[in-house]
């Protein structure tokens, strides 16, 4: 009987082991501070298919275009002063580490008009970061996005691996970490 135990138990862990596996690196140890938000799944999520408007007017775009890397997408509004608050911090994530392997991909959400984004970038000083936007809230409502800002987390299959509701330090040590980590892997694949 004990042995039945520990095998039960053995072909548990592992399975859980493969599906941590699958899902990339395990980021879940380097959540520190108000990484601690960021809700990492069990498996990985799809995400809508729903095409947002570029910045500039120069057409559309969805979230499958942003394939074969690490994409942070940050869902925001000029109104909100959460998102007005971390939006900095984003632009310098984007500086460090945006590039093959990782994105950051701001997305303003619902009544945000294009010439009120990019005043509040100039005089917030973000320029890493795309103006690109929601109008009509569909990709939004698709992602369950209810409440800014919310942040996800996209690997490079263009699936969900983890969501963060509310601000955070996105300069943080924890946020670092959790960055490196992510284009680590990607590298090694």
């Amino acid at each position: 009987m004990r042995n039945l135990v520990f095998g039960l138990l053995y072909t548990a862990l592992l399975t859980g082991a493969n599906a941590a596996l699958s899902a990339g690196p395990d980021i879940l140890s380097l959540r520190t501070g108000d990484m601690k938000k960021l809700i990492v799944h069990d498996s990985p999520q799809a995400v809508s298919d729903s095409a947002f408007d570029l910045a500039d007017d120069a057409g559309t775009a969805t979230l499958a275009e942003y394939r074969d890397k690490y994409v942070l997408v940050n869902f925001w509004a000029t109104w909100c002063a959460p998102c007005r608050k971390e939006m900095p911090q984003l632009n310098a994530l984007q500086k460090e580490f945006g590039g093959e392997d990782f994105e950051v991909l701001t997305i303003a959400t619902g009544r945000n008009s294009p010439a009120g984004i990019t005043k509040f970038f100039s005089e917030a000083g973000i320029d890493s970061l795309p103006r690109h936007q929601d109008p009509k809230q569909q990709l939004a409502s698709q992602m369950g996005i209810f409440g800014l800002p919310i942040s996800v987390l996209i690997d490079p299959e263009g699936r969900e691996i983890a969501r963060l509701r509310g601000d955070a330090k996105w300069d943080s040590d924890s946020a670092k970490a959790i960055v490196k980590a992510l284009i680590k892997s990607r590298v090694e694949k």
